[in-house]
């Protein structure tokens, strides 16, 4: 396993329009991020991931893209942008954006080029169709969507305004290539690929035994066979030529088929992001299934890419609902939880991914009318579910557990206005609990989840053993504590998270040294709720 800086590195990223809002406008801007590298620093970030910040209408909250080379105008100006960087590289910390590539804004100048006519130049830099096929889009509704102009459908497999670009198309590819290159030459240290999987498509109708008007075709545009030759080319092209870190989503992606992906020998990028631990979680279900349900995935991950490939480790990010909400108890045991949720993940082998908020605990909104949502794939899920008959209490529901505006609250910076977020008003509702929950008041604070963080990070950091040591399970009798050794030459490192409310009998089988954990005090061969620690074996 080759040792490189991206290994060895621990990644924060940030949501622009909700972390530190400058201007007073009540968007989050780059100027705010500039003013928190300080924090960032402190806490022990060496790369800094953020969310779009390019030229964008905003249906998506930058995941439309209308200028690859522009900045967004609530975000600030390229020199701002500039500026950031310099600051970001001063303190010795790296920056990846997100790079959205399997579509554009429909309000893009290569799009309503497209649009404009048949014969356009750009018209087959879009999907475009006489018939369209029977797909239901990501986020809800046609896939497809009628333009009178030209009599002809145009793809978009999330919202009508963000239109697939035709990767079958060379003259597409190399204009975004040289795109990328032109942001590496700015001096960006590489990039979050945004839905990397869906660029290839297969353009058939899915079989519709219920006469649906729309049918989920996720096998229809996710991983379609000939995609590696897509990815293969970007490698080739662009990504192997810089010294530069790349992470892929890649959702469906699972462990027997990450070699193709992110293997040293043969993958497409150094990490990529997949779903399959959160998706076999069940909050519906007890902490011993989903423990042991968990520890199945996730070893399963380890395993497969030990001394071939690399895996990206997260909690949080910006499409999913605070984890210490859906996995922990944000009642009862929130800081036990919070800090016993991040032990578990943050010392397996691989980059440990931080969302911003996630160090201090950060919880889902109770936001219980419709109208405090911002996110489209929200009000999506809203509107058709109640065209389809299901009633506004069940929708509602399902909205408050998984929103992704749950993860899209102001940052938390202190007990003062707004969170110390913005001046203004803000773009999307501060969650109330900030008067006790915020960066402030955790830093003065030993015993914090915030405080936990940053010993995480010096003793991941500190010690070669929790970075390029192989992991195996360890067996503590008890179905809903998650535990696990990483061993690298003599050193033999135990990690255990008692992830349930409930207490556990346990012992440690061996001598060892604590080095961490998140409580102070101890019960003998009990594991307490939510108890956290972390041992140096003899």
């Amino acid at each position: 396993m080759k040792k490189t800086w991206w290994k060895e590195a621990v990644v924060y990223q940030i949501y622009t329009r909700s972390f530190k809002d400058i201007s007073g406008d009540g968007v989050g801007d780059l100027n705010g991020v500039t003013e928190k590298l300080d924090y960032l620093q402190e806490l022990g970030i060496d790369i800094i991931w953020l969310c779009p910040m390019y030229k964008s209408p905003n249906v998506d909250n930058g995941y439309d893209v209308s200028d690859y080379r522009g900045i967004m105008d609530e975000m600030g100006t390229m020199d701002d942008f500039d500026h950031m960087l310099e600051q970001i590289h001063a303190r010795g910390m790296k920056l990846i954006l997100d790079l959205v590539l399997n579509h554009t804004s429909d309000q893009h100048p290569w799009f309503l080029e497209s649009k404009s006519s048949k014969d356009n130049p750009k018209r087959d830099w879009y999907i475009w169709r006489d018939k369209p096929t029977n797909w239901e889009s990501i986020f809800g509704g046609p896939a497809w969507t009628f333009d009178p102009k030209t009599n002809q459908y145009y793809l978009h497999l999330y919202t009508k305004n963000q239109v697939d670009l035709n990767w079958e198309n060379p003259e597409v590819r190399h204009e975004l290539y040289d795109m990328i290159r032109w942001w590496i030459e700015k001096g960006v240290d590489g990039f979050r690929v945004d839905a990397i999987n869906h660029l290839k498509k297969d353009f058939t109708d899915m079989p519709n035994p219920e006469g649906r008007n729309y049918v989920p075709a996720w096998e229809k545009m996710t991983n379609v066979e000939g995609i590696q030759d897509f990815l293969e080319e970007l490698r080739d092209e662009v990504f192997s030529k810089y010294d530069i870190v790349t992470v892929g989503e890649a959702n469906s992606v699972k462990a027997h088929e990450l070699a193709e992906w992110i293997s040293e020998d043969e993958g497409k990028f150094n990490m990529i992001f997949h779903l399959e631990a959160h998706e076999n979680w069940n909050p519906e279900l007890d902490a011993d299934y989903n423990v042991m349900t968990l520890k199945k995935v996730l070893d399963r991950w380890q395993k497969s890419a030990h001394g071939i490939a690399w895996n990206s480790l997260y909690l949080e990010n910006h499409d999913r609902p605070r984890t210490v909400s859906t996995w922990g108890d944000d009642k009862h045991y929130w800081r036990e939880s919070a800090t016993a949720l991040a032990c578990m993940y943050f010392f397996m082998q691989g980059t440990p991914f931080i969302y911003q908020g996630q160090e201090i605990g950060m919880t889902n909104a109770p936001f219980d009318d419709i109208k405090m949502y911002r996110d489209v794939e929200t009000k999506n899920l809203y509107r058709y579910n109640r065209l389809n008959g299901v009633s506004h209490e069940e929708i509602m529901q399902m909205i408050k557990k998984n929103s992704r505006d749950h993860a899209r609250t102001p940052m938390q910076w202190h007990s003062g206005k707004n969170a110390g977020f913005t001046a203004g008003e803000p773009w999307i509702s501060l969650n109330p609990n900030y008067q006790w929950l915020n960066v402030e008041a955790q830093e003065k604070d030993e015993q914090s989840i915030l405080s936990f963080y940053k010993k995480m990070i010096a003793l991941r950091k500190g010690n070669e053993c929790l970075l390029y040591g192989s992991t195996e399970l360890a067996e503590t009798d008890c179905p809903d504590v998650y535990a696990y050794i990483r061993e690298f030459k003599n050193l033999r490192i135990l990690v255990v998270s008692h992830l349930d409310k409930d207490g556990c009998y346990w012992s440690l089988r061996e001598k060892g040294k604590l080095l961490l954990s998140n409580y102070t005090v101890f019960k003998d061969k009990k594991l307490q709720p939510y108890e956290a620690r972390v041992y140096l074996l003899e």
